[in-house]
């Protein structure tokens, strides 16, 4: 189960301006496997209490609504132990979930399963019940279905016409692909309980960028800026109404004047102030003025009124984090280089999770349903190791006229895949696991 944690649209939709005015500042061949980690490169998504930034700290702009990345790379914070284990619930669920679509399509075909596992690695717990070994793994690195085909311990004969390998093409294209079908299905329940019950986030926005926070001896309160303001206007040039660009367009105009006057035009109450600000010069020879900003948005909740606004609003949630996802992965292969560093494994994703949950119940809901449309996406690609990968070699047995390559040949092309999966996910595991703060701490 590889993950690429991507991006996604917090809201349902985008209301008009209107009058009032709110403000928010603060294993083997024989085997279904999957894999886990996850990559924040090109994250977009940002919840409504974490999108503002110091800019002299990250000189970064500032998000639309529900950004990962800063959790992700700034050092982990696992944070509380109930926070931590809503996110690890949370993972397994996903893994249980995938795992499940593919046990549940072979039993209900008739297929031989020996084993479902979650984890890899050696056993720490395990029952039998229809011969079937139900096992807990040392290594959360996903999980496995295995079947029997080539177990030699196995007393089911090679000729049986219930083993996996026997079975007619559609029949294991069922099986391997149930694991992704699994985890659209669970994504889209996720968001439909929670347009039912929470409510999706709502941005509704307004002109201009806020400035919730003004740092003490800064240009900004120098020069008479205040929280609270509402920044319209750069140099007699009106900032964009899309938030994410107004709030960088803002950024780069005041990074581009180190001791040079920048005219800002401000909204405060009632009132509209032209006010000059000399950004100071920074250690990188670019300005800063010393404010948190924050994209001007008024931020409510729409919870469906029936079944039909339900299944509509769960509909275009659910299509839109979907696009996002495939739009991530996109720019992560267009930029493997950059983003090739950036990729995170389970502590990650738990300590990005327990962060999400510490924050509020809507970013648990959207957090769960973005690794599980990520999950379903990235398992179809052909990778060894992968379902993807075992979809390509069915397809290949399809193309050679139900003639299988030689069984020698795929096992090495499994087992390396697997081999490299497993020492990738070790590797993450060890290097999140040191970026962990307390880790660093004791380091």
């Amino acid at each position: 189960m590889l993950l690429n944690l991507s991006s996604s649209s917090c809201s349902v939709i985008n209301l008009p301006n209107s009058k009032s005015r709110t403000h928010f500042s603060k294993s083997p061949s024989s085997s279904s496997s999957s894999f886990l980690s996850h990559s924040f490169n090109s994250s977009d998504l940002s919840f409504k209490n974490r999108h503002q930034i110091f800019w002299e700290k990250s000189r970064i702009p500032c998000r639309r609504s529900c950004d990962f990345r800063p959790w992700a790379f700034a050092g982990f914070d696992i944070g509380s132990a109930p926070s931590v284990l809503e996110a690890t619930a949370v993972l397994t669920a996903i893994i249980v979930v995938h795992e499940s679509g593919h046990f549940l399509a072979a039993c209900l075909q008739g297929i031989h399963v020996s084993k479902f596992a979650i984890g890899f690695g050696p056993i720490l717990a395990k029952f039998n019940k229809n011969n079937v070994e139900y096992s807990i793994r040392a290594f959360p690195l996903g999980g496995f279905v295995g079947f029997p085909d080539n177990d030699p311990e196995s007393d089911i004969p090679a000729d049986d016409e219930n083993l996996l390998k026997n079975r007619p093409i559609l029949d294991r294209v069922i099986v391997i692909s149930a694991g992704v079908v699994a985890n659209i299905i669970f994504a889209y329940l996720i968001i439909l309980i929670q347009v039912s019950s929470v409510g999706l986030p709502v941005q509704e926005p307004f002109p201009g960028v806020l400035v919730p926070e003004v740092l003490t001896l800064s240009a900004a309160s120098r020069d008479g800026l205040l929280p609270g303001d509402v920044i319209l206007a750069v140099n007699a040039n009106e900032l964009p109404k899309l938030a994410s660009k107004a709030v960088s367009e803002l950024v780069e105009a005041i990074k581009r004047s180190p001791n040079r006057t920048v005219l800002l035009k401000v909204e405060r109450g009632k009132q509209y102030l032209e006010i000059g600000v000399t950004p100071d010069k920074s250690f990188d020879g670019t300005g800063r003025i010393g404010v948190q900003l924050s994209p001007n948005v008024k931020i409510s909740k729409v919870v469906a009124k029936n079944f039909l606004e339900a299944f509509s609003y769960s509909k275009r949630e659910f299509l839109g984090l979907s696009f996002k996802v495939l739009d991530s992965l996109k720019q992560t292969f267009l930029n493997f280089s950059q983003s090739a560093s950036k990729v995170s494994g389970p502590v990650a994703i738990i300590a990005v999770g327990a962060e999400v949950a510490r924050s509020n119940i809507d970013g648990l809901y959207q957090f769960a349903a973005v690794l599980n449309i990520n999950l379903a996406v990235i398992n179809l690609l052909p990778l060894p190791a992968l379902d993807g990968g075992s979809l390509a070699l069915i397809l290949i047995e399809a193309a050679r006229g139900g003639r299988k390559l030689p069984l020698e040949l795929e096992q090495q092309i499994m087992s390396s895949g697997i081999m490299l999966v497993v020492l990738l996910g070790l590797f993450l595991i060890i290097k999140d696991t040191l970026n962990l703060e307390f880790i660093k701490d004791l380091l």
